[in-house]
């Protein structure tokens, strides 16, 4: 192992910018897969954060160190460099040689607490399934899924439930503070940097069935400084309470699923899963009361709800109430679109007219109709 930069090191660590053909040449000239630059920087570390699966393989194939720290002081590691950058392929060749997903980085950080911090659900679940675990705090004793909770990364929190993460309590108390992403991320900035109403872009990107809210600050139109989350936080603090068996009021879990205006979100499709799992008579009279009101998106969202509730192992409990309902609102003509709020971004072709999600919703109960018809919103998982 070299402790700075050995001879023809420069030659590896220029030829991690060229190709993989250009490594192996330095590799079979003799230079050291450990080598590193002026500042203890690995080869290995470097290809880890460029995001190099090709190259990664070659420099552990001739002996680079997966868990060797990196950088000024030794507080880098490459698997928590490729975590970070949501790097999947590169995260699985490190642990298949060895890397440690336990180990921490200066300030406590593993790669786990990089991965659930970012949304990178699917490393944190290459992560967890090479034994990471899912409830090792990381900076401020926070567990990985109260990060996960924070973030608003719905898959990421499903991730860490199937692997046993149990800071349940705590999780579902972040995820239901959060009920306005953009102001949480200008208070961010703003304890930062100061007032940031003025000079402030905001970029919503549609992702993990929801949106990356990016709020960025600009220096002569450009962006020095952003933070950005995710929007799950409504279906987070569902599953969560499901988890803990506890029952949110229905007007709770209403406003959830409303807050992104977007019958395609995870919002709404985990409130209208566990709405239907419930299918009491108490849930079929709040979404009755719903497709009554005047408000066009609240009542596709009891149509949503109307559609599968109850329905376990062929029984459909509520067909006959839920049915002549379904019919009159079929009937509306062309019905109401359900408007998005400004700038948000849609999850696909999704039809809000009340009608239209009736004539679905009766394709539920086999109810032939004009109309398309389809399986509707997915279930709470």
């Amino acid at each position: 192992m070299t402790d700075g930069p050995a001879e023809g090191a420069s030659g590896l660590l220029d030829a991690l910018y060229e190709d993989d053909n250009a490594v192996l040449r330095a590799l079979r000239a003799g230079v050291s897969a450990e080598s590193c630059d002026g500042e203890g920087t690995t080869a290995l570390y470097l290809a880890s954060v460029a995001d190099l699966p090709g190259t990664v393989r070659l420099l552990l194939a001739a002996g680079a160190d997966p868990n060797r720290a990196s950088g000024p002081g030794g507080g880098d590691l490459p698997l928590c460099g490729a975590a970070c950058g949501g790097h999947a392929e590169v995260v699985e060749a490190l642990l298949a040689a060895g890397a440690d997903p336990g180990l921490r980085e200066e300030f406590g950080f593993t790669a786990l607490r990089w991965a659930v911090g970012l949304g990178h659900a699917r490393v944190a679940e290459i992560l967890l399934a090479h034994g990471a675990d899912p409830d090792l705090p990381g900076p401020q004793d926070e567990s990985p899924l109260l990060v996960a909770a924070r973030r608003g990364s719905v898959s990421t929190v499903r991730v860490l439930l199937r692997y046993g993460a149990r800071d349940l309590t705590r999780a579902l108390e972040e995820a239901r503070r959060t009920t306005d992403v953009e102001r949480e991320l200008r208070g961010t900035l703003r304890a930062m940097y100061g007032d940031v109403a003025d000079d402030a872009r905001v970029r919503r990107t549609p992702v993990d069935g929801g949106v990356t809210l990016t709020l960025e600050l600009l220096r002569d139109g450009e962006p020095y400084a952003s933070v950005d989350r995710q929007t799950g936080h409504g279906a987070i603090a569902t599953l969560l309470e499901s988890e803990l068996g506890l029952r949110a009021p229905f007007e709770e879990l209403a406003a959830r699923a409303l807050r992104q205006g977007d019958p395609g979100s995870e919002n709404w499709l985990v409130v209208v899963g566990t709405l239907w799992e419930r299918g009491d008579e108490e849930t079929f009279q709040a979404a009755a009361a719903w497709t009554a009101g005047g408000d066009p998106l609240r009542r596709v969202l009891g149509v949503d709800v109307l559609a599968r509730l109850g329905f376990r192992d062929g029984a459909k409990p509520f067909a006959a109430r839920a049915v002549p309902l379904l019919r009159e609102l079929a009937r509306e003509p062309g019905g109401v679109p359900a408007p998005r709020p400004a700038g948000e971004p849609a999850h696909g072709p999704v039809d809000t007219t009340v009608a239209t999600r009736a004539r679905r919703a009766l394709g539920q109960y086999e109810e032939p109709t004009d109309g398309p018809a389809n399986e509707g919103p997915s279930g709470a998982r």
